[in-house]
């Protein structure tokens, strides 16, 4: 494979480079075999878990689907960890370090889409689908899972494996509350990954966010007959999003408020409505800053009550953390992608992927050193003319600055407990929307499959270099302290369970 040289990076990577870059061992070699010669197992899994496109907390076939493959690899698998129904985690091994490997299996509503096609075709009316290609995430994790079992097998060496089954991602943060009670404590290192439209190392900050439902029950009336009897609870709802609206502009310029009106009591003017929801989502750069406007949203909703005689009811949905990068750990796995390469594409698939691109504006850049950096920008823009498809076959430039993206994930939670990195895969081809019918599409093709395997195959590597030289977690051990050194604020109710909203 060729490798790109990067003058730009930091002249830390440089060293790290004259370090730990070798040729990869007999011994990480045989391991990854065992991804390759059980790809056809972790296709299928993603395949099945595709058909199913269970909703969050509500993915029940797909946990087991998970449960029942991992206990015939021979993994000790616990179900309904932190007493989350979906929730599982599959260990293997004995000893540290312990390396936790993170999966993913929940859909979303209203995408159902035929796998493999160009065009917008629902497979069941209303249904849903993988737009977040979850599907491909947690087959990407248990066949990361397979090779370090393999490696630890054949090498009987101290160090474990655990994969742990994350339900809820898209709506119910399970991590979250698991990062609540304190479970990724015990790790060494967690490592991850995500479908999306570049192959890449993962960095930077996401925002951490709040959920939040309140019901306002009011006291119904004839609008016109007996006003002056009537409360209004959608009044209080509407008073609550004013009251919001003039918060807005008493926060950080990072943090931001969503809402959505989930029931405004029914459709009848002359009616004074007894009932009446709002859905809240507080967001931050910072945890601790999400949990103070939370408070703040809070008092407006009191306040909101006290002023139409109505009363309200308080429902805590999710909350996440924003995410802590691990340098010393995307080091590791940026060497590991450029030790293994990228997918590679027959010309069916290329052809594939440029007419899928073709349904949406399928223009930019891709990749967190390009958002971030003229230099990097310019290298991948050049590497997209020289590959000529859709698809992003090459791997950008390592990253090592501050960065951020806007989104939320639960994956922040864990990084605030143990070190934490994940890498992107490309799934789908450049500029491929979010939670489209597009990926929704592209996750039932090979090109998905591809993406899950080599994921696992990176990731694998990865844990294995981290279990072969402990000094490489230390490394990690000492950036994570540093960087989490004012603790760890979570934005979870101590009483809290996960739930969807009503």
């Amino acid at each position: 494979m060729k490798v790109t040289r990067i003058l730009w990076l930091p002249l830390s990577f440089l060293n790290f480079i004259e370090r730990r870059y070798d040729t990869m061992t007999t011994q990480k070699q045989s391991a990854l075999q065992t991804i390759e010669e059980k790809k056809s197992l972790i296709a299928g899994i993603a395949d099945k878990v595709w058909e199913f496109a269970e909703l969050s907390l509500q993915e029940f076939k797909s946990a087991e689907t998970y449960c029942e493959a991992l206990e015939k690899e021979g993994f000790d698998v616990e179900r309904g960890t932190c007493n989350i129904e979906t929730a599982f985690a599959a260990s293997y091994g004995h000893g540290r370090p312990y390396i936790g490997i993170l999966a993913e299996y929940d859909a979303l509503s209203g995408l159902s889409q035929e796998g493999g096609l160009i065009e917008r075709k629902e497979k069941n009316a209303g249904g849903n689908g993988h737009g977040c290609g979850h599907n491909l995430l947690g087959a990407g994790a248990f066949a990361a899972a397979l090779g370090i079992k393999a490696y630890l097998e054949q090498n009987d060496v101290s160090g474990t494996v655990i994969l742990y089954g994350r339900p809820g991602e898209e709506g119910g943060a399970a991590k979250a509350f698991m990062a609540r009670d304190g479970l990724w404590k015990k790790l060494d290192a967690a490592l991850t990954w995500h479908p999306e439209d570049v192959n890449e190392v993962a960095t930077g900050s996401s925002n951490s966010c709040i959920q939040t439902q309140y019901k306002f029950t009011g006291i119904a009336s004839h609008a016109a007959g007996a006003p002056e009897k009537g409360r209004s609870a959608l009044d209080a709802v509407e008073l609550m999003n004013i009251g919001v609206q003039f918060l807005r502009e008493h926060m950080s310029d990072k943090a931001r408020i969503h809402y959505a009106i989930t029931d405004a009591g029914g459709c009848s003017p002359n009616v004074v409505q007894p009932r009446a929801s709002v859905l809240y989502m507080v967001r931050s750069n910072h945890v601790a800053e999400a949990v103070e406007l939370q408070k703040r949203v809070d008092k407006i909703a009191e306040g909101a009550a006290l002023m139409t005689e109505t009363t309200y009811e308080k429902k805590f949905i999710d909350g996440l953390a924003d995410t802590v990068s691990n340098f010393a750990l995307e080091r590791v796995l940026y060497k590991n992608f450029e030790e293994l390469g990228v997918p590679e594409y027959t010309e069916e698939e290329n052809a594939y992927a440029d007419a899928l691109a073709e349904t949406y504006d399928s223009s930019g850049v891709p990749g967190v050193a390009a958002e971030n950096d003229e230099n990097a920008k310019e290298q991948v823009e050049k590497m997209q003319k020289e590959y000529g498809h859709a698809m992003n076959g090459f791997l950008t430039p390592l990253y090592q600055k501050d960065a951020f993206k806007a989104g939320s994930t639960d994956v922040g939670d864990v990084s605030w407990l143990t070190p934490t990195a994940q890498i992107h895969v490309a799934a789908w081809p450049n500029g491929c929307p979010g939670h489209s019918w597009q990926n929704v599409s592209c996750d039932r093709t090979e090109i998905g499959h591809k993406a899950a395997v080599h994921a696992g195959k990176v990731i694998a590597a990865t844990a294995i270099d981290l279990i072969e030289d402990t000094s490489l977690l230390d490394e990690a051990k000492a950036e994570f302290e540093k960087r989490t050194k004012d603790g760890f604020v979570c934005p979870i109710p101590a009483d809290a369970v996960p739930v969807i909203p009503d």
